[in-house]
């Protein structure tokens, strides 16, 4: 944290940005016919995140997506606190390392007020996924809420935690 301060110039430590939440949600939209399929879903984010995630309903009928009103549309866990780090450190060590031809994430993803997003095709990058229903391999969306004010503080809180940014991509601005 002091060489974050220094390197952002900030004084006061309590104006170091800091990760506030982090956000895990899957779309099970290709699941809603198979109940088995969600419950595993379930069970793999319950294994990945250490809780037990909320289901999404939705909130009214579209005929296009073939959706009804409250009927389950995604599974969400959101992490605080240790969990939250835990998971931070699984995601850059383990996960992120383990992805097909991975060459670092994208700075292009900071949503303007120092907040990150990430998606990953396969859940099977982390360790704690059951390999006995390799049948149904589902996405995550992870979203990095923090304490920065722009993208500049969170990219540095996200480089010095040891988040892998792909050098050939601009940096964040500020």
């Amino acid at each position: 944290m002091p060489e974050l301060a220094k390197s952002l110039g900030l004084p006061n430590p309590m104006a170091i940005p800091k990760i506030q939440k982090v956000v895990i949600n899957v779309g099970v939209g290709k699941t809603l016919k198979d109940q088995k399929l969600l419950d595993a879903i379930i069970v793999d984010i319950r294994k990945i995140t250490g809780q037990q995630p909320v289901k999404t309903m939705s909130k009214k009928s579209i005929a296009g997506f073939k959706i009804r009103e409250n009927q389950i549309v995604g599974v969400v866990a959101t992490l605080r606190g240790v969990r939250m780090y835990e998971f931070v450190e699984k995601l850059v060590r383990i996960a992120l390392p383990r992805v097909r031809d991975f060459k670092g994430i994208s700075p292009k993803s900071f949503d303007g007020h120092g907040n990150y997003s990430l998606g990953l095709k396969e859940h099977m990058v982390f360790g704690e996924t059951s390999r006995e229903h390799l049948d149904h391999t589902f996405g995550l969306e992870i979203s990095i809420q923090t304490t920065a004010k722009d993208d500049k503080q969170g990219e540095a809180l996200l480089r010095s935690l040891g988040f892998p940014f792909s050098q050939d991509s601009k940096p964040a601005k500020a």
